[in-house]
Parts: structure tokens; C-alpha cells; sequence
């Protein structure tokens, strides 16, 4: 019975390691440069909007709504990767930062 337990759980194991994985097709989006990266509104929501806010409309830190008309894009994107106030630095990586500094220097 053991045996039988054993190889069900190491065969089911199996099975969903070779299915896991994988998920990444929609993430992605091709920018103009060719590299691949995520769009800058799923950046965005995934490492900002729990504190800006998902329309950009502030939560516990400022509003970015118009964020571009106060900061230049190169402004936005030190911000970002340098931090300011309360916000950590090191949120997004270089290609990051800049592909969301360019999306929110655009709010205007």
C-alpha cells in the first residue's frame, strides 16, 4: 500500500511539474526597440498602484495623475529608481523604469 501511495504521489508530482510554468505568453509586449518587456500600466499595477492608486488618483502616497506636467520623464524615472520621500528605491529595474517613467512623464 505504501508502494502504491508513494508512486501516485511522486507520479502526480511529475505531472504537475511538467505542466507548471510556462505562463508568460500575455505578460509580455514587444516595445519599439525590440527588447521584450511589460507594459508600463502592468508594471504599474503590480508594483505601484497598491500606493498611487490604480487610476493614479493617490492612496498613501501622491497622486501621479499629472504627474507629467511636475516631472520630466528622465525626473520621473530617477524617482523611480533612486526612490523619494517614503517610496523605496530598487521598485523596477533600469528597462522598467524607464518604460513606466516615459508611460506616466505622458500624464499631463
Amino acid at each position: 500500500m505504501k508502494l502504491k501511495l508513494t508512486a501516485l504521489l511522486l507520479g502526480t508530482s511529475l505531472v504537475l511539474a511538467a505542466c507548471g510554468g510556462g505562463g508568460e505568453e500575455g505578460k509580455d509586449t514587444e516595445n519599439q526597440a525590440g527588447e521584450t518587456t511589460a507594459s508600463a500600466e502592468d508594471l504599474f499595477k503590480q508594483n505601484c498602484a497598491s500606493c498611487h492608486g490604480q487610476n493614479l488618483e493617490g492612496a498613501s502616497a501622491p497622486k501621479l495623475a499629472e504627474v507629467g506636467s511636475k516631472y520630466s520623464e528622465d525626473e520621473i524615472k530617477n524617482i523611480i529608481l533612486n526612490g523619494q520621500g517614503g517610496m523605496p528605491a530598487g521598485l523596477l529595474d533600469e528597462s522598467e523604469a524607464s518604460v513606466v517613467a516615459e508611460w506616466l512623464a505622458a500624464k499631463k
